[in-house]
């Protein structure tokens, strides 16, 4: 199964006070069903490729509302794709939508619900869960490219469900993409909030745990990488004072440098991979002398200015 299928499994189990299940069917009857008019009266008409959010629509109907509904499954032309849930109402069609806040009697089916719908806070959580159910997809929290997004059918109702992101501090953005209009979350951390908000805590553990384990992998990528860096720039260092006090021996001009020089030289020649801060130990033990790193470092500019005035 997929993260977002766990996601949604997750959320469709989810424990809901009378309130809320009206919200959350309120986006979920919104983003998903059509209105169907004949001689016998109105009828809706419910669509979900996904068999759970199929499941949790039928469920909040009959518990709200107990109405009798139909559920076929319709195959896509293409086989690969997924099949298609249709779940009929053929009754108290009118009185569910005005329930529900999402239409009226003169403008018909609404873009968003009113407000009464997500006015408390528990429901505004469920409204956000049912739209994710409907239209939601989350990026596997496996893949460093975190996204998470809903589509809509309207600027207006997507705009409304940012302000409701809005109220918990969730940032988010919309674009539109065809026919719909998308709202998408990027930051992890609002991801992780939204997943929270929503009451999918499971799916938010698996998520933080894996962000954490990919986010300690890198630093210590980065850092096997910042210290495989100082150490070839160590070693080229050391190279080229090397090649300096060659120069300086191949000259004649050994014997002519300062005592503290030459034990610069001859600890350096001898002991060619070690870092400045080991020539420092070393140079302590032969000499009885306490050095520092930067004097160490200033020795051996002071050796390469003499290759170069040798030149």
């Amino acid at each position: 199964m997929s993260f977002t299928g766990e996601i949604k499994q997750e959320v469709s189990y989810n424990e809901l006070k009378p309130c809320c299940k009206r919200a959350e069917l309120s986006a979920l009857i919104q983003l998903t069903s059509s209105l169907g008019f004949s001689s016998s009266g109105m009828s809706l008409i419910i669509k979900s490729e996904n068999p759970t959010t199929a499941k949790r629509i039928m469920s909040l109907l009959k518990e709200n509302y107990a109405v009798k509904t139909e559920l076929i499954m319709e195959q896509k032309a293409n086989l690969r794709k997924n099949n298609i849930y249709v779940i009929k109402v053929l009754s108290d069609v009118k009185y569910i939508l005005e329930d529900l806040c999402i239409y009226s009697a003169n403008k018909g089916l609404l873009d968003y619900p009113s407000f009464s719908v997500t006015a408390k806070d528990c429901c505004a959580r469920a409204y956000l869960a049912g739209a994710f159910l409907a239209f939601g997809s989350c990026n596997s929290p496996v893949n460093s490219n975190y996204h998470l997004e809903m589509s809509f059918m309207s600027l207006a109702h997507a705009n409304f469900v940012i302000k409701l992101l809005g109220r918990f501090y969730i940032d988010a953005k919309a674009i539109q993409r065809r026919n719909k209009y998308v709202v998408y979350i990027k930051k992890a951390d609002s991801i992780s909030d939204f997943l929270r908000c929503i009451g999918a805590h499971e799916s938010l553990m698996n998520f933080e745990n894996s962000r954490i384990s990919r986010d300690f992998k890198n630093s210590l990528t980065r850092l096997d990488n910042c210290e495989l860096a100082n150490e070839v720039k160590s070693i080229n260092a050391a190279n080229e004072q090397i090649k300096d006090m060659e120069k300086i021996i191949a000259k004649g001009k050994y014997e002519g440098l300062h005592e503290k020089l030459r034990i610069i030289i001859d600890l350096r020649m001898k002991y060619q991979d070690y870092s400045l801060i080991e020539l420092t130990k070393v140079y302590q033990d032969l000499t009885g002398e306490k050095i520092s790193k930067s004097g160490i470092k200033h020795r051996l500019d002071k050796i390469s200015a003499i290759a170069k005035e040798l030149e």
